[in-house]
């Protein structure tokens, strides 16, 4: 699944083309994805210009003045952003819908099927964040308010392991399994331990390496694992610096152990047993 600096990626790379510019056509080739698509879209649109494309969390928004396009890529989408019309690359098995604007078509490809277009009309959503999919959304790991002592206090009382904690989008966003792996890995921390046990002498060394890990994949483009392209084609290349996801039974790049593997959560955990001591 595209996570934090895959999302922040694609929304850097269909930005600097399409903001300013105004939507000439919709085309949904699917009724639905996970959700169903929104009727009446193209009246909604057309004629519209794009004034901004924020990110929060994994979600893009698109912010036409009159309302916001809502978009998710899921758990195998991607954003791609095309010369003139549809017409210069035709569409793909799983190319489910296009914006056309005047010069470039907006085009969403998702196998799965399992990511969202939605339409957040400012008349009945006065406030973007009120929605139900954002409104329940922790904070953002890049901002100022992201801080060893609010990730402290935000996690005494949870006994849960401190990986699936900092996967949980209810309290902090777009952390997800690869870089919550590496980040742990970087900060020395056991992916098993509470996130209750943690003092806040071991979160100020946590919280910087979450921030630099993330800051690093946008930097390289992000992950490209499975589906994932940039808005132009190209892939992302972070995986090349991999300390430990994926990597299991080789050796440590710091201390030659080989790297161990367990489920947490329903997902893989990556880390190592020498540098992760607990």
């Amino acid at each position: 699944m595209p996570e934090l600096p895959e999302v922040e990626v694609t929304r850097r790379g269909i930005a600097a083309p399409l903001i300013g510019r105004r939507v000439c056509a919709v085309v949904a080739r699917v009724p639905r994805l996970r959700y169903p698509l929104p009727a009446g879209l193209a009246e909604q649109l057309v004629g519209r210009r794009l004034l901004d494309i924020r990110r929060r969390g994994k979600y893009l928004l698109l912010d036409f003045g009159a309302g916001h396009l809502l978009l998710h890529l899921g758990m195998s989408g991607s954003l791609r952003v095309l010369p003139q019309a549809a017409s210069v690359a035709p569409a793909q098995k799983h190319d489910h819908f296009d914006l056309l604007f005047d010069g470039y078509t907006l085009r969403l490809r998702d196998p799965r099927r399992f990511g969202a277009v939605l339409w957040l009309s400012a008349h009945d959503v006065p406030s973007v964040e009120a929605h139900p999919l954002l409104a329940v959304l922790g904070i953002e790991p890049l901002s100022e308010a992201f801080t060893a002592a609010w990730l402290h206090a935000a996690t005494r009382g949870r006994q849960a392991a401190i990986k699936p904690v900092l996967m949980d989008s209810h309290l902090v966003v777009g952390i997800g399994n690869i870089y919550a792996s590496e980040s742990l890995f970087r900060a020395g921390i056991d992916p098993r331990t509470p996130a209750a046990r943690i003092s806040q002498r071991r979160y100020a060394r946590l919280v910087p390496e979450i921030r630099a890990t993330l800051s690093e994949a946008i930097a390289a483009g992000g992950s490209s694992l499975r589906d994932f392209i940039h808005s132009d084609g190209s892939s992302g290349y972070f995986q090349q610096q991999y300390f430990v996801y994926g990597r299991t039974g080789e050796p440590c790049r710091v201390c030659g152990q080989p790297i161990r593997t367990l489920r947490q959560a329903q997902r893989a955990t990556f880390y190592c047993g020498y540098c992760q001591r607990r």
